[in-house]
């Protein structure tokens, strides 16, 4: 069974709307720790800092007990704050300024040399680097020539997809993803889209170590409390699914 990691990232979305001081993503990762109902505790720190700040970074360092997975571009100036965090993880991810949210894994054929020197610079400070990629072989494949020790998953094709064959489809392509990487000596996380309604064929795939999941966590929370929203995150994912590719 995997782990859970708390995406933090929405929570400050609330609060960026209005250009409030609340609610405070860190306070969220405190309960979320709190709870029992997490691994760790995962955040994205983008260029724009429409959402995350660095000031949020920092105190979730400073002020969690669990492992922080500190999602990020290239950018050199987060590559730096990074290091001078030194997080359990970092994962290195896409971004586009127009996108409402992370459309795919990283294009390791245009952007291969920035990502495989941004590896190596992370991991000589002794920081564990996972890639999130799009679940083909291709992808699996260059992340270890990257240097990386971990990928993460973009199951957000699967998560779009309808319900059936369309769905099985693409959770075929996770499998075959994760049964690879695996068989290269690969870490395997996934996240993106993931719901109560959909986690679990997903956290049932073979050699998957950790789930980020954010927006459906917090969107949940709204109604029924973060605590429970996690607690019925958690019993999704333990729950054995239907049958092969159900929702």
């Amino acid at each position: 069974m995997p782990r859970l990691f708390l995406n933090v990232d929405h929570v400050a979305t609330v609060r960026q709307a209005r250009g409030a001081p609340y609610p405070d993503p860190v306070e969220a990762a405190v309960l979320a720790g709190r709870s029992g109902h997490v691994a760790g505790i995962t955040a994205h720190l983008r260029e724009d800092r429409r959402h995350v700040s660095d000031r949020d970074v920092r105190e979730i360092r400073r002020q969690i007990s669990l492992p922080f997975n500190f999602e990020l571009s290239c950018a050199p100036a987060i590559v730096d704050l990074c290091i001078e965090l030194s997080p359990a993880q970092a994962t290195l991810v896409p971004e586009r300024r127009e996108e409402i949210t992370t459309e795919g894994g990283l294009d390791l054929d245009a952007g291969f040399e920035r990502v495989a020197a941004t590896v190596e610079r992370l991991s000589r400070r002794g920081i564990v680097v996972s890639l999130f990629i799009d679940p083909v072989r291709e992808a699996v494949d260059a992340s270890k020539r990257a240097g990386a020790s971990h990928v993460e998953l973009h199951t957000g094709r699967y998560c779009d997809a309808a319900a059936g064959a369309a769905r099985d489809l693409q959770l075929t392509a996770l499998r075959d993803a994760a049964e690879h990487a695996h068989g290269l000596g690969l870490a395997v996380n996934a996240g993106h889209g993931l719901t109560t309604r959909n986690v679990g064929p997903v956290a049932a795939l073979p050699h998957l170590m950790d789930l980020n999941i954010g927006h459906a966590i917090i969107a949940r929370a709204i109604f029924v409390g973060l605590p429970e929203a996690l607690r019925e995150m958690r019993e999704a994912m333990e729950s054995p699914p239907a049958r092969p590719g159900g929702c």
